[in-house]
């Protein structure tokens, strides 16, 4: 995989199989992932589940035998959406040696980026961050796995050309975003499209925490947008579909960022919620393979590391679609390089993964 160029979309496996015993994984040195991500202030409703998921992920690897007969440790850390407390994080367990990171937020990732590249780290970006961060000659510590927030604008609009029969020229197309780094992101790329394509684009800004959006759909009743691409969160997706009822506004014509899930679907109401769109960047329910191999193996007997619940959600998926993949480019590292892993082999391992799907957890990696 050239992540030195885009990656439209990606695929993910399991690095499950081992061949070493158990047993002898528990007597060689751990591969540790550092997981600072926000457990307490804005991304509650995310966290959780992408936590759970990399931590049974990591209990189903390690009684099977580890990676190349190395457990894995997953270190979970607190930065509460802060970005200087996601740098904190980051230093700290760099002083502990790990140097595999995920911070599952766009400020905090940002804020993280250059200490990183600096240190020559490697950042596990997935589904959040930067969306220039796939030029691996600039970021080439940088591994947006899975698309970034511009691919899935652009494959948002591309879905609304195709629905409008190919041409945009006479459309309008609206984006309601909450107004701070992880809404803005998307903003410059959609200008770009809409340069090229020919559409007008109308940008409705709603303040934190989301619950405000009165003033946005007001305006999008003025300006009667084709569709309206969102880049909200959770109880902002209810406040949202209380406005478009209001408002008049088709749900059918409202496209979600991927960050809606089955407990935002409930809270909006099954029937009020038919007909919504969502950008999915990994594939959702309980057969997904790995997914039920957890709820058969794990679930079923109480050993899960979490609620039941939160395994029920396209969340969960998303954390084992990341951890798949790094555990993977781990698994790669140590056959290509032996041990003990780098930094460097781990990039290299990363930039070659390849025909690479998680058994249908996503798309397959090219």
């Amino acid at each position: 995989m050239k992540v030195k160029q885009h990656i439209k979309t990606v695929a993910l496996a399991t690095a499950l199989a081992a061949s070493a015993t158990v047993a002898a994984a528990q007597d060689k040195e751990p591969i540790r992932f550092g997981l600072c991500f926000d457990l307490s202030k804005s991304y509650t409703f995310i966290s959780p589940q992408v936590a759970q998921a990399a931590q049974d992920l990591t209990m189903y690897t390690n009684e099977n035998g580890g990676i190349e007969g190395h457990p894995v440790e997953v270190i979970i850390r607190d930065h509460g959406n802060e970005p200087q407390r996601g740098v904190e994080c980051y230093e700290q367990l760099k002083r502990e040696g790990v140097f595999l990171f995920n911070f599952l937020s766009t400020p905090v990732t940002n804020a993280v980026l250059p200490r990183a590249m600096k240190d020559g780290n490697v950042l596990m970006q997935s589904f959040v961050g930067r969306g220039d961060a796939v030029d691996g000659e600039v970021f080439e510590w940088v591994f947006p796995v899975g698309p970034t927030y511009w691919q899935q604008a652009a494959n948002d609009v591309a879905f609304i050309k195709g629905q409008m029969g190919g041409d945009l020229s006479k459309a309008k197309i609206g984006f309601i975003y909450l107004d701070y780094p992880f809404g803005q992101e998307p903003i410059e790329i959609l200008k770009t499209l809409s340069e090229k394509e020919g559409f007008e684009l109308e940008l409705y800004p709603v303040p934190l925490p989301g619950s405000d959006q009165a003033g946005a759909w007001s305006n999008i009743r003025r300006d009667k947008p084709d569709y309206v691409i969102s880049w909200l969160l959770a109880g902002g997706h209810v406040v949202a579909s209380k406005e478009m009822r209001r408002n008049r506004f088709p749900i059918d014509r409202y496209l979600s960022v991927n960050w809606l899930n089955e407990v935002d679907i409930a809270n909006i109401g099954a029937e009020e919620a038919k007909g919504i769109l969502r950008g999915t960047n990994v594939a959702g329910g309980q057969e997904v393979p790995i997914v039920k191999t957890m709820l058969d193996t794990y679930y079923a007997n109480g050993k899960g590391s979490g609620p039941e619940n939160l395994v029920r959600d396209v969340y969960y998926n998303t954390g084992m679609a990341i951890y798949s993949a790094g555990f993977e480019a781990a698994r790669i590292a140590i056959t290509e390089n032996g041990w003990p892993i780098t930094p460097e082999n781990m990039k290299n391992a990363y930039e070659s993964i390849e025909n690479f799907d998680g058994n249908g957890i996503m798309a397959r990696l090219q």
